[in-house]
């Protein structure tokens, strides 16, 4: 029979843990199970275009918004409402480079065109049934817009910080 070498001290309790019952506790601690978030609940949002419900007490001051009732459905889970830019449009107001801390957002033109710019995506011009996706914190800015221009937009979550950058 072969004659097998002497284990070293770190060695042997190295071996000695890994039969060990306390290494399944240890692995255990280690690595918990994930728990999913808890949704939120979530109940009807029916909303009907009244002129009235444009209201100017937005993010942006060339903009009117009309909040579909989505975040108040969904316990802040999605934001839905309906954009009027202000014609004419001003760009020096309007174009500040900036993005939005967000999971999901997309912008469909409901009517008239909007000219953005999109950090990776360069100029683009988006006219009445187009659509686009914002990639989380993608740097974008609007450079013009026709006076009858109205967007879509939903964003995940309903609460979200937007930051202007510098340029």
């Amino acid at each position: 029979m072969a004659k097998q070498k002497p284990k070293s001290r770190a060695a042997a309790k190295t071996a000695a843990l890994k039969k060990s019952p306390a290494r399944k506790k240890l692995k255990a601690r280690a690595l918990p199970a994930a728990k999913p978030r808890p949704r939120p609940k979530q109940r009807v949002a029916i909303s009907h275009h009244r002129e009235e419900d444009f209201k100017a007490d937005g993010l942006r001051t060339y903009a009117q918004y009309r909040d579909l009732g989505i975040a108040d459905a969904t316990g802040g889970l999605a934001q839905a409402h309906v954009i009027r830019l202000i014609g004419p449009c001003n760009p020096a107001e309007v174009s500040k480079l900036h993005f939005h801390d967000v999971e999901f957002q997309m912008v469909y033109v409901l009517k008239g065109w909007v000219k953005t710019y999109m950090e990776g995506q360069g100029e683009t011009l988006m006219k009445e049934g187009s659509a686009w996706t914002q990639p989380p914190r993608i740097k974008h800015l609007i450079m013009d817009y026709s006076d009858d221009v109205e967007l879509l937009e939903v964003i995940l979550p309903a609460e979200f910080k937007t930051v202007e950058l510098a340029v």
